[in-house]
Formats: structure tokens, C-alpha cells, sequence
């Protein structure tokens, strides 16, 4: 299946329908006066998040959505039926914007969450209720209310614990497999990631966390060159980046210096929160270097770079370091939680607080 991660669609809500014009007639009842009903509300267009999609392929084709109309009102003082909500599935992590004014309408992050998107009319009102003493017989109606039209952009960011970030071949891909079920392309030539990958690390029994591959970044990324910069977004609920590094003498033999800034370089020019996520430096392709190579090549770089961060030292292929760098991240996250939840608790004390 194709990855697309952008999509323009169009909804539009149902109508109301119209109120109905009637009078009463029956036998031994010559005078029964107005007893026309209303009409129904038109359906709501509403966005859906399911768990089992991770792509906005769907709306590849399929670009227009429309509500159901609600039926007319009828005699005997009987409302129409209101027409049902279109419930348009989307995965998590969808970003709803109205294409026309721009306006950010809703974040879907969670699975089953529901954002409505275009109101449905309302129904007109049937002639029983303009009657008054002074008009028995009204031959007044109003008709239903349009249903509101709208044009919504869909953008998708997966969500994810942990992003993988740097160059194509850096390993990224390789690593995603070794710690997790996901199973990406892996292959030895550059850009074999086309696309976002997921995979769940599950470190024991309530102990797992999300990590996210993009595709890799090369100098010129912003202004389009490879794959470009459209993939960064996916990034930008991440509360962690690893960036990692070829430290192989084949692969990764030229200016590592200039290769990490130049990734740094390609984040600021997106986003200045995203360079400002926290960001772990990991040394990969660490069995390609002797004991004595691998001190002299990491000492190096770390040294040029200035970096004070932290430091992981693994072989995506052979597994080395791997578990451990896995564990620390359990750690962060699980210490982020409990900052969150402490900074919470303090929002909520602060907010009860009173003062006569």
C-alpha cells in the first residue's frame, strides 16, 4: 500500500428538510386547523480515529463525502427522519485544517475519538406552529437549513515515543528491526526508506514504547534535494531523537563532523521546537571497528562535535549495546511520565487554590 501522509477532501453535511403544510382533515372534524410537522436534521459529517490505519491512501480517490439529508416533515404533526452522521475513519495522529480560512479544526491522537467537521441543517418548521388566535388556518412554513460545506486538508503524524533521524545507510532501518517486530526495507544503497516506519519496543510486561523511522536526510533536504524535508513532521511528536551515526570506515569515512551538523542544520530550517528536542548521539556499526578504532574514531568525533549529551555506542547488526540503549529510553520516558504527572498535580493545586 502506498504511504501518503497529505490529503485534501471535501465534506459536506446533510440538508434539513423541509417543514410540512398540512391541515387536518377527518370526518365529524371539519375544523382540525394546522398539523403539519417538521422537517429532519441533515446528518453530521464527523472524522473518526481507528487504530488499524496508519495511512491516508483512502483518500487518494475517494475525495468527496456527503452527510445524509433529513426527510421532510409530514401530516399529523409528524417530523421528518433525521439523516444519518457520515463517519469518516482516519488514522491516529491527523491534523484537520480547513483548507478555506486556514483555521486548525481538531488533533486526533487517540483511538476512538470523534471530531465533528460539518454540521448538519436544521429542519424547517411545519405550519402547526404558526398558528395563533388570530391566524387558524397559517400557510406558513420554513424550509430546511443547508448543511455546512467544507474543505479539510489532512496531514498525518505518526505518533511516536522515539524518532530515528540522520543520514541514508546511517543504519536506521536495520536498528528498527533488531529492537522491534517491524520488519522495514533494509538494503545497501541509500534511500531503501521510502517512507515512515513504525515498531513497538516492548521491553516486559507493561514496559514498551513507540520508535519511528524516516527516511534519510541530505544536505539540501529543505530546499527539496532526496527525499526532502516532507518527512520531518512525523517527528514532531516525538519526545526523544536518536541520531544516529556510521562510524564504519567504508561507509561512514568521511567528514562525520559535517554530516551530524548538516542534519542539525536541515532541522532548524523546518522547526525550531524539533532541533531543540532532546537528541542521544548513537555510534552504530561499531563491529566494523577494532578496540582500538572505535575509541580513536568516537573519542574524535565527540571531541569535534563538543557534544556533553549522551553517548550510545551499538551495532544495529550484531546486536551489541542495543538492550541497553532500549533500557535507557524505557527510563527517560518513564521518568518524562512522572514529570508530567507532577507538573499536572501542581497545575490542579494552583487552580483550587482560593483567596477571599
Amino acid at each position: 500500500m502506498k504511504f501518503v501522509d497529505e490529503a485534501t477532501i471535501d465534506v459536506l453535511a446533510g440538508n434539513g428538510g423541509h417543514g410540512c403544510l398540512s391541515f387536518r382533515r377527518e370526518k365529524y372534524i371539519p375544523k382540525g386547523g394546522p398539523d403539519g410537522g417538521d422537517g429532519g436534521h441533515g446528518g453530521d459529517v464527523i472524522l473518526q480515529a481507528v487504530g488499524n490505519l496508519n495511512t491516508l491512501s483512502d483518500f487518494r480517490y475517494a475525495r468527496k463525502f456527503k452527510a445524509q439529508n433529513g426527510a421532510g416533515g409530514a401530516g399529523s404533526q409528524r417530523t421528518g427522519k433525521s439523516g444519518e452522521d457520515l463517519v469518516i475513519d482516519v488514522p491516529m495522529g491527523t491534523i484537520v485544517t480547513d483548507t478555506g480560512t486556514g483555521e486548525l479544526i481538531g488533533d486526533i491522537t487517540t483511538e476512538g475519538q470523534r471530531l465533528l467537521v460539518a454540521n448538519g441543517g436544521r429542519g424547517g418548521l411545519g405550519n402547526v406552529h404558526f398558528k395563533s388566535s388570530t391566524n387558524r388556518s397559517p400557510r406558513r412554513i420554513t424550509k430546511g437549513k443547508p448543511g455546512e460545506q467544507r474543505g479539510l486538508q489532512l496531514e498525518l503524524r505518526v505518533l511516536a515515543d522515539v524518532g530515528l533521524l540522520g543520514m541514508p545507510n546511517a543504519g536506521k532501518s536495520t536498528l528498527l528491526s533488531a529492537v522491534s517486530q517491524a520488519r522495514p526495507k533494509v538494503a545497501d544503497y541509500p534511500f531503501t526508506t521510502l517512507h515512515p516506519e513504525l515498531g513497538v519496543v516492548s521491553l516486559g510486561v507493561g514496559s514498551s514504547f513507540v520508535i519511528a523511522d524516516i527516511p534519510g536526510l541530505i544536505e539540501g533536504a529543505s530546499q527539496g534535494v532526496g527525499l526532502g524535508i516532507q518527512f520531518l513532521r512525523h517527528l514532531s511528536r516525538t519526545g526523544l531523537i536518536l541520531h544516529l551515526v556510521d562510524m564504519s570506515p567504508y561507509g561512514g569515512g568521511g567528514d562525520l563532523k559535517r554530516d551530524v551538523e548538516q542534519i542539525v542544520t536541515e532541522l532548524a530550517h523546518f522547526s525550531k521546537e524539533l532541533v531543540a528536542t532532546e537528541r542521544w548521539l548513537v555510534l552504530n556499526k561499531m563491529d566494523t571497528l577494532s578496540e582500538v578504532e572505535r575509541e580513536t574514531r568516537c573519542s574524535a568525533l565527540i571531541q569535534d562535535l563538543g557534544w556533553s549529551g549522551p553517548v550510545f555506542r551499538i551495532s544495529a547488526v550484531s546486536g551489541e549495546g542495543c538492550k541497553s540503549l532500549m533500557g535507557k529510553i524505557m527510563d527517560w520516558l518513564n521518568e518524562r511520565a512522572v514529570r508530567k504527572l507532577e507538573a499536572q498535580n501542581r497545575e490542579g493545586v494552583e487552580g483550587d487554590e482560593y483567596t477571599p
